[in-house]
């Protein structure tokens, strides 16, 4: 059972359940240079305050209690009427230096706040919120720099009655952690603004996209190349120009190869039409040559790729059918020569496989372990993961975290989004437009849309070994344009994305861009 039921406590909570925490703990006999009783098994379950921890506001709504995460036992906040409690530990005679903390939580959701923090360590106040799973166990990280030889680690909650969280194996160790990408698809952007798109910063000043999103704080673009789309974008010459604005906004640059004329994903991998008929050996070539062409021009005008993408959503293959993965040699052999001839052209640029599903352990790890066994070359491991789609908060963790430590390299989400709104602003309806669609606990808002990036930054932050990279947001700027829709073949289709993107129907930057900001 995941909703703690502590009723008998619940009629004792003291009348200071409204007030306001405590915001500097005083220096108490449990003060220590290491974390005491992490994974709360020292008092057993029905503990008042468990060792080595300190209670503050309505301290009856935090409390052990059996079901524990590694042990029998976890710490738990929770009451029939609204509350606000913080379970907090004190920690003296430290080394300064960088520290992290580890926690395992759940969380049933639908407090006004609910995270981790670590405060009075001599710098600003890190927090981590607490992920919305009310089932699986998620791994949290909280990194803070100590300078004054002391740390408070500080649970909180500011909740509504009934609300619950659980927390459990709490480490703080030396270490850091962080990711290194954050950013966003916007292989749409030149299309939509030949089509009369128009992007505007939080104050309504109309102006280029990228800077808008550059000022957010991503990093990073990603930009999928199709051979000879029938609309002439998203094609080598698209690419062209607009890696030039992209690296003019000191942004790393993320080359997504679809080898088709079309969206290559798992339901479709359609070879090129001027590869029709061709011959496996030719296709090799044909991989070869176009990416080395494609990625060799970058590079002849200064705007070299950061990242390449050999494939999209590559789970059955692709240019089917003889890449499919019914035979896994052929495809090997294919995936091969893309990578060859990224590497042949800059053998500094990472090489990246990726596939959708990203809450699938055993499809992930069944398509791994063939690319292994099968010789198949690559540096990391992109997954794209759409909460309405493809599991659970947790299975996405598990997944991610066991291809880090399975097959030794860094990992990243590739694609990820959801709604800041339902309705559809053009005549198309949208990919998610049904309450009953979204990730529970994460509602389709502005605030619902940066709480699901921000939460999923943590998980991609948690990744053991320093092994998460970070996120591209899909497709950032993919806004409701006449004439920008989703089927290259048909002028007048539309788009269902644009109430996942990150600007709202009113051409404005949404505030959730602040997930870029994400440690």
């Amino acid at each position: 059972m995941f909703h703690p039921r502590r009723t008998l406590r619940a009629l004792l909570l003291p009348l200071a359940a409204g007030l306001a925490l405590t915001a500097l703990p005083a220096q108490t006999a449990q003060a220590a240079s290491t974390l005491t009783n992490g994974g709360f098994e020292t008092d057993g379950s029905g503990a008042a305050t468990p060792s080595g921890w300190s209670e503050s506001g309505a301290t009856g709504a935090s409390f052990v209690e059996s079901g524990g995460h590694g042990g029998s036992h976890r710490l738990s906040h929770w009451a029939s009427t609204a509350y606000k409690t913080e379970t907090w530990q004190y920690l003296s005679g430290l080394t300064n230096g960088q520290y992290k903390l580890t926690a395992w939580v759940r969380s049933g959701g639908g407090q006004k706040s609910a995270y981790i923090a670590l405060k009075n360590c001599g710098g600003a106040e890190q927090r981590t919120d607490l992920p919305v799973s009310s089932s699986g166990w998620i791994r949290i990280v909280v990194p803070v720099h100590v300078t004054g030889n002391q740390c408070t680690i500080s649970i909180n909650s500011d909740a509504n009655a009934g609300n619950w969280i659980n927390v459990d194996d709490l480490t703080f160790t030396s270490g850091t952690s962080g990711t290194s990408i954050k950013g966003a698809d916007i292989s749409s952007l030149a299309k939509s603004e030949a089509k009369g798109g128009v992007y505007r910063n939080s104050s309504g000043t109309a102006g280029d996209a990228l800077a808008v999103l550059k000022s957010s704080g991503m990093n990073y673009a990603r930009l999928k190349v199709w051979v000879n789309p029938a609309d002439g974008y998203n094609n080598k010459a698209r690419v062209l120009a607009m890696a030039k604005r992209v690296k003019a906004q000191g942004m790393k640059l993320l080359v997504d190869f679809h080898y088709s004329d079309f969206w290559a994903d798992p339901g479709r991998q359609d070879k090129p039409a001027a590869w029709a008929g061709h011959s496996y050996s030719q296709l090799r070539t044909d991989v070869y040559n176009h990416t080395h062409d494609v990625l060799n021009a970058l590079k002849a005008q200064g705007t070299t790729a950061d990242m390449v993408q050999v494939g999209n959503e590559i789970n059955g293959g692709m240019l089917w059918t003889e890449g499919s993965t019914s035979n896994w040699t052929q495809l090997a052999g294919l995936l091969n020569s893309g990578y060859d001839a990224v590497k042949a052209v800059d053998s500094s640029t990472t090489v990246a496989l990726h596939l959708a599903e990203g809450g699938d352990l055993e499809g992930t790890r069944w398509w791994f372990d063939s690319a292994r066994s099968n010789g198949v070359r690559f540096d990391v491991i992109g997954l794209s993961y759409y909460g309405y789609w493809h599991g659970t908060l947790a299975d996405f963790q598990t997944t991610l975290d066991d291809a880090a430590s399975r097959y030794g390299k860094p990992v990243y989400v590739a694609e990820t989004a959801y709604p800041f709104r339902l309705d559809s602003e053009d005549a198309h309806e949208n990919i998610i437009d049904l309450t009953g669609e979204l990730v529970p606990g994460y509602p389709a808002s502005v605030a619902g849309q940066t709480r699901w990036m921000n939460d999923v930054a943590s998980i991609v932050e948690a990744v053991p070994n320093g092994r998460g990279l970070g996120i591209f947001y899909w497709e950032a700027t993919w806004t409701a344009v006449g004439g920008n829709g989703w089927d290259p073949t048909d002028a007048s289709s539309g788009n269902g994305w644009e109430n996942q993107a990150l600007f709202g129907y009113d051409d404005r930057a949404l505030s959730s861009m602040s997930w870029f900001r994400h440690r």
